[in-house]
This record gives C-alpha cells, structure tokens and sequence, in this order.
C-alpha cells in the first residue's frame, strides 16, 4: 500500500484554523477529492467533525480517537494510526487527511505528500503542518484562484 499524505499548507504550516481549514480554494477541493476518490481517508475525530457534511462519500472514511464511545454514521474508528493502517493494508493507495497530530504521526510513514502551498498568512491559524525535513518537491508554477486572489501550487514531495 502506498500512504499519502495530502494537507493544504499556507505560510508558517497554517493548516485550520477554529475548526476549519486556513483557506478554501476551490480548485484545491476539487483536487483533493479527485486524488482521493476510491481510496480509504484516516483523519482525526476533529478533522472529521470539521467535515461539513459527513463522511466523505466513495471513500472508506477512517477516523482516528481515543474516545472508545465515539461511532458516527459511515465511519471506521481505531485507537491507532497502526491499526487503521493494518485495516487498510489491502488497498492499493491511502490518504491521511489530517489533523496536524495526525499528519506528525503519518509523516515517517508516508511514501509521498500531496501538498497545497498556498502563498498567504493566515494570522489566526490554530493548527499547522509539521516541518519537513527530509523531503523534496520539484517547483511548480503558482496559480492564482479566481475567486479568492490567493496565490497557491500543487505540489508532490518525495522522500530525499
């Protein structure tokens, strides 16, 4: 199985902010969910509160607590990053989809990263992307998203 990170990174690691990501880009969603489709999703319980409505249909939606009392409809729960991940063995691709102590714990383990850099500070950010030392990602040209102005690349990062 290859594991894949997939996180929308915006100056300083800001990656949400109040229970919501730092910021929507619509072209980033649409990426996201088309990278995505088919394979099983391991987030947090806080990550998945956060969804707006749910589990992520045509994914196995895996949610990662601590919380043993915790089920929500179209969910699997583990205790574990390592259990999930011995859960999902058998598919060809997963994804981790946050939240930031998700993403620490996932990051030695990951094959690739698919990451949204996205060029803009978000002063009230609560939530960040770990540092990454070990990887690299070839320059992409940026983008800019026509609704928000915001300057963004899609990138791939491989283990150096």
């Amino acid at each position: 199985m290859t594991l894949t990170i997939i996180a929308a990174v915006a100056d300083g690691g800001a990656i949400g902010r109040r229970g919501d990501l730092a910021f929507h880009i619509s072209p980033d969603l649409k990426r996201f969910k088309a990278l995505t489709m088919g394979c099983p999703v391991i987030m947090g319980r806080k990550t998945f509160r956060s969804l707006p409505k749910g589990a992520l249909p045509g994914r196995r939606n895996i949610v990662l607590t601590r919380d043993a009392s915790f089920s929500a409809p179209g969910v699997e729960v583990f205790g574990s990053l390592q259990a999930a991940l011995q859960a999902v063995a058998d598919s060809e691709r997963a994804f981790v989809i946050g939240g930031g102590e998700v993403y620490r714990q996932a990051i030695p383990l990951a094959d690739s990263l698919e990451i949204t850099r996205i060029y803009a500070a978000c002063p009230d950010a609560d939530t960040f992307f770990p540092a990454l030392d070990g990887w690299t990602a070839d320059p992409q040209p940026r983008l800019t998203d026509e609704k928000s102005g915001l300057e963004y690349s899609f990138l791939t990062y491989r283990k150096i």
